[in-house]
């Protein structure tokens, strides 16, 4: 066998046939490559070019799924967080959908509609031109009476049933509300609320 290094060349290069090794040269310090000259900044051969691209498109990549993650985990944690609620004429209107879950209907509660239970009370909202009944077996609460919005929460007791099943009533108003309308927020002992 024959050695094929040639000494020729300069310091720190060492040539094997038709390649070139470069030992600590200046290419070599550079951060360089066999086939870029010592003054190419670092990755900027046509081997850098290629990265570079590359590289944006996975920065680019990370950034689409955090920001995809981001809005998920809003819409998902607000949407939970807010009070939600179905009007009367959209509930009906969506009843085969909606079926026996559990939904929030907002309604007002019709006048002479409400009778008083052992178990809570029955009476008839309505909203949307629509009517549906509540059956409320929870203790309604103080401001409850006739011709005020209230929300309850429970489910139909069918999907063609317009009888809805009630747990809990919300009634809720503000001050404002209430000057507003003094005569439809009277408690059942008559005092304006």
């Amino acid at each position: 066998m024959t050695d094929t290094t040639e000494a020729t060349g300069t310091a720190g290069e060492r040539r094997l046939g038709d390649a070139t090794e470069l030992r600590g040269g200046a290419a070599e310090v550079a951060g360089g490559r066999a086939g870029e000259s010592p003054a190419d900044p670092v990755g900027a051969g046509p081997a850098g070019r290629a990265r570079r691209p590359r590289h944006r498109l996975r920065i680019l990549a990370v950034f689409a799924v955090l920001a995809a993650a981001v809005v998920y985990l809003l819409v998902e944690g607000l949407g939970s967080s807010l009070d939600y609620f179905d009007t009367v004429g959209q509930a009906c209107a969506q009843k085969a959908s909606i079926g026996t879950r559990t939904i929030r209907l907002e309604g007002l509660v019709v006048r002479g509609s409400i009778h008083r239970t052992a178990a809570g009370a029955d009476f008839v909202v309505s909203g949307g031109g629509r009517h549906v009944t509540v059956h409320e077996t929870g203790s309604p609460p103080q401001l409850f009476q006739p011709a005020i919005p209230v929300v309850v929460v429970g489910h139909f007791a069918g999907p063609t049933s317009f009888l809805f099943v009630s747990d809990q009533i919300m009634v809720k108003h503000t001050a404002n509300y209430i000057a507003q309308h003094p005569n439809r927020v009277r408690a059942p002992d008559g005092k304006v609320h």
